[in-house]
């Protein structure tokens, strides 16, 4: 099986993705439809002095469902957007935290596909549950310049 990770599309994500970078996210994909996605927390992720702005954690949690979903439909040459995330915050993320965004795709349809994921830290502890809905469409209709 191809390493999807160096697939052109996703290598594509990768350069046009700023703010993953800005909060320091790199990922991993397990197989298509699985990513496992990371991230420290660091003073530039805080709402408080010690905890993360939750914010910072549902940027992860997306990122890795979307990645999921982008694994599955990248052969096709198609992209996906987010429809609709739903996060559940179950503890707190702090400083110097490791979390570990574990995202799986459950249903994959022509254009429709569902995904769930959850973020542990560093010692196993939940930190997030979420589920999202993500549409898939040609990458023509964001960029023709680049395939």
């Amino acid at each position: 099986m191809i390493d999807l990770k160096q697939h052109p599309i996703i290598q594509q994500y990768i350069i046009w993705n700023r703010f993953g970078d800005l909060l320091g996210m790199d990922f991993k994909v397990e197989k298509k439809g699985h990513v496992l996605y990371t991230m420290m927390i660091n003073k530039d992720h805080l709402a408080t002095p010690f905890a993360a702005h939750g914010g910072s954690v549902a940027a992860l949690i997306d990122a890795a469902l979307g990645v999921a979903c982008l694994t599955e439909v990248c052969e096709e040459m198609k992209v996906v957007s987010t429809v609709n995330l739903t996060i559940s915050f179950l503890n707190p993320a702090h400083k110097d935290d490791v979390l570990t965004a574990d995202a799986r795709v459950t249903k994959s349809g022509k254009r429709i596909l569902f995904v769930e994921g959850k973020v542990t830290n560093q010692k196993g502890e939940l930190v997030a549950t979420a589920s999202a809905t993500m549409n898939a469409y040609p990458v023509s209709k964001i960029s023709e310049k680049v395939f």
